[in-house]
């Protein structure tokens, strides 16, 4: 019986703590691997956003562009539109 006394004392005063010590260590590495991950895709979105934000901005200046279109020659541009719509279709 002493001998199982020892294997369960060292097994409490040692093995528990260091088996406690690799899973806290796991889990730091897991978290550490997570907040990389997590800061990727952010930055991977923050880029889609800046192509979003040009893309639109691009398609602004376009609807100006018409819109500048269309009120200097817009009873000209209203007639071709009404034509157009009133011709059929090839």
């Amino acid at each position: 019986m002493n001998g199982t006394f020892v294997l369960g004392f060292f097994f409490i005063v040692v093995g528990i703590p260091v088996i406690f010590g690799i899973a806290a260590d796991m889990y730091k590495r897991h978290l550490k691997f997570k907040e990389r991950q997590l800061t990727a895709i952010t930055h991977e979105a923050a880029e889609r956003a800046a192509q979003y934000a040009a893309q639109t901005q691009r398609l602004e200046e376009r609807v100006r562009v018409l819109e500048r279109i269309v009120t200097d020659k817009g009873i000209d541009v209203a007639d071709e539109i009404e034509r157009l719509r009133d011709a059929p279709l090839n």
